[in-house]
């Protein structure tokens, strides 16, 4: 089959081959025909070695197919059904997975730098980014990572809900749990940025800041939900409109740096929470003031996966999708295939595209 791998951290190009074959399938497994995949920027920091993982590596997280094959124990899908894939897939026996916060296991992350599932040139182990690697024609995933949806919804969709959806809209609802009324600034305007601004609208919230410093996303931004959009240097004239110098209800951080967290405290209210959503490097320090922490008395709220259950929320968010209230049409860039992955990554390392979505033959 064919799939995309990069060999080392840091690799210019991708290497696109088609004599990539799959693990056997284990008793707990799930095969995988991926029919749609994105290209996220966490992919891009898979490659740059932002976001570590082992290599040999074939990337790609976000992605939704068609079963192939289960293994003799997996009982929730079975060949034919429509899945999204979860790259955060939950053991549902763990401390966590049974107090509620299933986002948070670890125990399929320890995994997938242990396990590799493909292989290529003769033999060599390959591993999938996330445990996934659904830049590849087939995966094979635990069964709690092939999460079933209705077979109406789009692949494009569906793939848009593995990620980028669920991490924002889940940013907004669940983390957040965004008030009717509210006040709401969003710091970055990817595809991601534009799920929470989507999150919050869906949540009622009546102001919704979007703040990206490429003129270019702000009318995207409006169209999904954003009441009015900036560049950061109109930040402090927005605030004072908006919030008469208060601050905001809620200020989400989607990009993933300490500056921009730095700066989502400052406009975010007394008393506000202030979101982290963006995945940043692991030396990349915030600085806030311990006087500031306690007599502002922000709260400062991590939203790793949207907080999300997927098992409950791709469902949900496919719901709210077929009913016009999530606009997934309009986050999607391009569809290309498999062998414009190259050529895809570089206009996402370029900034002027949201969503590219690899539909697979």
């Amino acid at each position: 089959m064919r799939a995309a791998l990069l060999h080392a951290v840091g690799d210019d190009k991708l290497d696109i081959r088609d004599d990539v074959t799959l693990a056997p399938v284990g008793p707990t497994d799930v095969r995988v025909r991926i029919r749609a995949t994105g290209v996220c920027h966490s992919d891009l920091s898979a490659m740059s070695g932002v976001l570590p993982q082992p290599m040999p590596l074939v990337p790609g997280h976000e992605g939704a197919g068609e079963v192939v094959e289960v293994g003799e124990h997996v009982t929730s899908v079975k060949p034919g059904d429509h899945v999204v894939i979860s790259w955060r897939p939950s053991c549902q026996e763990c401390d966590l997975c049974l107090g509620g916060q299933p986002f948070l296991c670890m125990k399929y992350v320890i995994e997938a730098f242990t396990k590799g599932n493909f292989r290529f040139g003769g033999g060599n182990t390959a591993f999938g980014m996330a445990g996934c690697g659904t830049w590849a024609e087939e995966i094979i995933v635990p069964w709690q990572g092939a999460i079933r949806i209705d077979p109406d919804v789009p692949w494009e969709a569906a793939a848009l809900i593995g990620c980028g959806i669920t991490t924002g809209v889940g940013a907004a609802i669940n983390t957040a749990r965004v008030r009717p009324g509210s006040t709401v600034a969003v710091i970055g305007c990817g595809g991601v940025g534009l799920s929470v601004i989507q999150g919050a609208r869906v949540s009622g919230a009546r102001t919704i800041l979007a703040i990206d410093p490429l003129e270019s996303k702000h009318e995207l931004a409006r169209k999904v939900g954003a009441t009015h959009a900036v560049t950061p240097e109109q930040v402090p004239d927005a605030l004072n409109e908006l919030t008469g110098g208060q601050g905001f209800d809620y200020g989400f951080e989607v990009v993933g740096k300490a500056a921009t967290i730095q700066s989502t405290w400052q406009i975010t209210r007394a008393g506000g929470n202030v979101v982290v959503v963006g995945a940043g490097a692991v030396d990349d320090m915030v600085s806030i003031s311990a006087f500031s922490l306690l007599f502002e008395g922000k709260n400062l709220l991590s939203s790793l996966y949207g907080e999300a259950d997927v098992r409950h929320d791709f469902p949900y968010f496919a719901d709210l999708y077929k009913a016009g209230q999530l606009d997934l049409e309009s986050l999607i860039s391009a569809r290309i295939r498999l062998a414009d992955l190259n050529d895809a990554v570089a206009a996402l390392k370029g900034g002027e595209v949201l969503r590219q979505i690899v539909l697979m033959d």
